[in-house]
């Protein structure tokens, strides 16, 4: 005599039906840049980190930025359309020590004393998937100014705040930064945490 398999077959259905309930709304979570449209205030919370690797390993040199201004504003039905504007203020500038600070500050990289701040405006932003772009646009800094890009990928969004990664490389010769090379990287990764309020 065979064993019922109504239970077996209850139990496999039950599963699936939980499977395909619960994967869409894992994919629905996802933020997307159409869904967040709109203008939004970059807030003080965000975090604005950079580093210069050292040649050939060792520690480089890391920092990050206490002081920054800005914003943007994303068009739901152009993304293409969206902008970007960002001010740092060099002399806010952090590391793990003192001295660190005041040779960034010093006229041999920042020059805080004759430029106060490096700004960014964007001149074009491309769509890379549903929640991430390439922003291009003019980087001014030592009264020098030079297309640089970035990529962002936005992490969260609830109508009223937003949160973005931004990862960018720049070469700081351009900007008559070039000092300590070639024992450290003419390259100066940035990596940075950007949240916005909604205007």
């Amino acid at each position: 005599m065979m064993t019922p398999r109504r239970p077996i077959f209850k139990a496999i259905w039950s599963f699936a039906l939980l499977a395909m309930a619960t994967t869409p709304a894992a994919a629905a979570a996802a933020p997307a840049l159409a869904d967040a449209a709109g203008s939004y205030r970059i807030a003080s919370s965000s975090t604005v980190q950079f580093s210069v690797p050292q040649t050939g390993g060792g520690g480089g040199i890391a920092g990050k930025f206490a002081k920054f201004s800005g914003g943007f504003r994303i068009d739901g039905g152009n993304i293409e359309r969206s902008s970007v504007e960002f001010t740092l203020y060099p002399e806010s500038v952090r590391s793990s020590e003192r001295r660190i600070e005041d040779f960034l500050r010093s006229s041999a990289v920042f020059d805080t004393a004759n430029y106060q701040t490096v700004t960014f405006r964007s001149t074009s932003v491309t769509q890379t998937g549903a929640g991430s772009a390439t922003v291009v646009g003019t980087l001014t800094a030592r009264g020098k100014a030079r297309k640089e890009r970035f990529e962002v990928t936005l992490t969260d969004w609830n109508k009223r705040s937003i949160a973005f990664t931004i990862r960018g490389s720049i070469r700081r010769a351009p900007y008559g930064m070039d000092v300590g090379t070639p024992i450290y990287s003419n390259v100066v990764e940035f990596d940075m945490n950007i949240r916005g309020q909604k205007r």
